[in-house]
């Protein structure tokens, strides 16, 4: 069996009848918004879907980004990305930064409604003259067509973005609703590698809206509480997966078996 998937969990799973607070990741939340029954699978039997192989350029972009970004957080200065794109502001000084990026911790928040605790792990904040903090996230990709936040994919990107937002002013902040995408995108237009990767880095901004995530914990909470497993999203290419090899697999056994 694979050492990295482990297709059947029966830790850290959501359980109806307990009262405890359950942890809930930001990319749980988009999993919910992507699929019910993905979401259903994972969050209460246990069953995720197997996980992409680790992206470790894309993080290591991530990595050197937040060293450039923190020598100005040690100064208190502007960036010179900030003072190129005219965004005054300076990356955010707190005790709790090195948490707030930390995955499985990050920023944390009990939303009693759900009994959820919602947690993001945030790429960087920065802070204007106003004292709102500024959301940042960073991202990095290969595109000789250039990049942009318009896409209609990237709005995981977006709500990435508000649910972050929205755990800070919940934790007490007070939040600007624009916040940024640094994006780097590796140039494959010169002679050799010579074994390094250049970067053109854009920033873009983007007015974020969090009124969606309130009532969307709730609705994940009704989808966890009901033992009735829920529908597939009709575009969920991992449920499609499942049916098709599943009939084929009845089809060659010659047996049936009910499909979820």
């Amino acid at each position: 069996m694979s050492q990295w998937y482990k297709p059947k969990r029966t830790r850290n799973l959501y359980n109806p009848e307990s009262r405890n607070p359950f942890r809930l990741s930001r990319s749980k939340i988009d999993l919910f918004f992507g699929c019910p029954r993905c979401f259903y699978l994972d969050r209460r039997l246990g069953v995720g879907r197997p996980p992409g192989f680790p992206f470790n350029l894309n993080s290591a972009v991530d990595t050197l980004l937040k060293k450039e970004f923190d020598m100005h957080r040690a100064d208190e200065v502007a960036h010179p990305l900030m003072k190129q794109y005219k965004i005054d502001a300076v990356p955010y000084k707190h005790e709790m930064m090195d948490e707030w990026r930390e995955n499985f911790k990050g920023i944390q928040y009990h939303h009693k409604p759900s009994n959820f605790i919602v947690t993001g792990a945030v790429d960087d904040i920065w802070v204007n003259p106003k004292e709102e903090l500024i959301v940042v996230d960073y991202k990095a990709t290969a595109k000789e067509s250039g990049v942009g936040i318009s896409a209609p994919w990237q709005i995981s990107y977006k709500r990435q973005l508000e649910v972050y937002q929205w755990l800070l002013r919940q934790n007490g902040f007070k939040v600007s609703d624009i916040g940024y995408f640094v994006y780097c995108n590796g140039r494959t237009d010169r002679t050799a590698f010579d074994g390094k990767l250049e970067f053109d880095v854009e920033v873009f901004d983007y007015k974020g809206n969090d009124e969606w995530l309130e009532p969307t914990l709730l609705n994940a909470k009704a989808c966890l509480d009901d033992d009735g497993i829920p529908d597939a999203h009709e575009d969920c290419d991992y449920c499609a997966y499942r049916k098709s090899a599943g009939q084929e697999l009845q089809r060659r056994a010659g047996v049936q078996v009910k499909l979820i």
